[in-house]
Parts: structure tokens; sequence; C-alpha cells
């Protein structure tokens, strides 16, 4: 997969795609479903399948004093749309000049003239432009009035029978329901993050965790988690997962801390990927480090458990 970081003087060899466009963060199932429609006008057109998005995120551009949201990091996303198929990653900047762009001038001046595109896929509910003024029907009657024919993806709905998108895979994770978050993305909500030093009480209790720093990802539901843990060299192991203050140590800052099982290496400096399977329960403060290490020992015990009946 080729990453283009701009839209403006591309050569041709770069131009021509059939594109799936949003902002596809988490590139959950309903992405996929917009994907496949750029797909299948990319085969129908003998063109590459190419995806345009933005970095940063529009939301975090325009609010970056906001609460953390994100689902996947750019990495995890370009991987995601890498297993898809994905030919060509347009990653345009977005830039106060790019969110000051109308709708229709961003569908001349980008897709048309900059990008050349073929044709564009978005979803049902698709916003762009200036204070999100355009639609999926305005993208429809400018791009199709200039040969860029359109495609519009009908909603995914997930096991609850909601709408999967990204707002309701953010509160299955925020609320402890990694399950759904699980079914709406296509596998399990994911933290990458790297492993930073802690305090290391957790060693001194017999239980060393490796400390993920958060970034801008969703904070998931505090507690107790069953997760795998995947190692940069692919190496996979299941996992205790926690998310919380650590309110029996001090209650202070909230962090995600993991116990990988049957492992014993240093870590500090590389990048984890913590997968969350089950919640298992809520933080809680104990009265002392030997009942805290008690709970922890049962914590791991039924992490164990859950994994082993998924495998």
């Amino acid at each position: 997969m080729i990453i283009i970081e701009r839209w403006r003087d591309l050569p041709d060899s770069l131009t021509g795609a059939s594109v799936a466009m949003g902002n596809f963060d988490g590139v959950h199932l309903g992405h996929a479903h917009v994907i496949d429609h750029a797909r299948q006008s990319a085969e129908a057109l003998g063109v590459p399948l190419g995806v345009v998005t933005f970095e940063p995120h529009p939301r975090r551009f325009l609010n970056p004093a906001g609460a953390p949201f994100a689902l996947s990091s750019q990495a995890q996303r370009g991987e995601a749309f890498s297993a898809l198929g994905v030919q060509r990653l347009y990653q345009i900047p977005f830039t106060a000049d790019l969110a000051a762009m109308s709708a229709d001038a961003f569908v001349r001046d980008v897709l048309h003239l900059g990008l050349q595109v073929r044709s564009v896929s978005v979803g049902f509910d698709f916003n762009f432009g200036q204070g999100r003024s355009g639609s999926a029907a305005s993208l429809k009657f400018d791009a199709e009035a200039l040969g860029i024919a359109v495609s519009i993806a009908d909603p995914v709905v997930g096991l609850t029978d909601a709408k999967c998108s990204s707002s309701a895979i953010r509160r299955a994770v925020h609320e402890g329901r990694p399950e759904e978050a699980a079914a709406m993305l296509g596998r399990p909500f994911a933290i990458r993050g790297e492993v930073v030093h802690g305090e290391k009480i957790g060693r001194t209790i017999g239980f060393p965790t490796a400390n993920i720093q958060f970034g801008d990802y969703v904070r998931p539901a505090e507690g107790i988690y069953a997760a795998k843990a995947t190692l940069p060299d692919g190496r996979r192991f299941d996992a205790a997962a926690y998310v919380g203050r650590r309110p029996t140590i001090n209650g202070l800052d909230q962090r995600l801390e993991v116990n990988l099982f049957d492992f014993d290496e240093d870590l500090y400096g590389q990048e984890l990927d913590i997968q969350f399977i089950a919640f298992l329960r809520g933080d809680m403060k104990f009265d002392s480090l030997e009942a805290l290490k008690s709970q922890i020992g049962s914590d791991c015990a039924e992490a164990r458990r859950v994994l082993a009946q998924g495998s």
C-alpha cells in the first residue's frame, strides 16, 4: 500500500483511483462495507483501490483540548486498510485551510482536480466541508456533475441491532463492554503503546506489569480485563490488564498496566498491542497490599479461564 500525504500536484501514476472516503477511526465493519463499495467500483473500472482520510482527525484538530477518543493509531489504521486490500492511502493533512474549504470546493479541488478520482464511496451519514455542510447526497450531486461516480453505503447493524459506528464502539469501550466493541470492529479493541517505567510495585508483590502509555485512545472502563498482548516480534501472550488509578496505592493518574502470563523479559521502550477481550470486574480499593495481591491472583486465574474458553 502506498501512502500519499498530499492532494496537490500528484503525478498521473498516483491519480485516478476508486476511493472510499471518511475518517475511518477504528476501521470497523461499517468502514469495511464502504471500502467494499469502492472495491467493486475499482474492479469495474480497472483502477486502483484507494482510501481518502484525514490526519489529524478533524475532531482533534478542531478541539485539541477535548477528551481522548481514538479507536486506533495512525499505524493501526494503515494496517487495517492494507488488510482490506487498499492499494493507495491518501492521508490528507487536515489544516485550517482544509477546514475552511466549502463542500463543493472540496469536491472540485481535492477529489476532481487534485486526486482525479474515478469514483468515490462514502457512508450514508458522511459529512464534510466547512462546518460539515456537505452530505452524502450533496457529494453525489456535485461529484456526478464532474463525471465522478458516487456510491453511498447503507449502515451496518451490530449484534445489538444498533448502527455500527465509531461513536457506538467508543461507548462500548468506555462502558466496559469489549465484546460488543469487538463485534463492531471485527476484531478486539487494542491499545498500542510504549512500555514505560513505573514504580515497579507489581513486581514486589509477585505480579510484574508493563505500564503502557494511553496516548489519544478512548479510555476503557476502569477495572480488570482478560487481555492478549502482542510483542513487536509477533509473539502473543495471554494477560490480565488493569485500567485505573490504583486507589490502594495512591489513586492519582489513570494508567494501563498489563501482566503478561508466563513471561519474564525486559519490555521497556518496546511497543505492545494490548487487546481487550473481556471485562472481569470494576476497580476497587483494598485495605492492604496483601489483600490486593490476593485479589490479583484471583483476577489472573479468572483471566486465564476466560481466555482458555475463547482459544
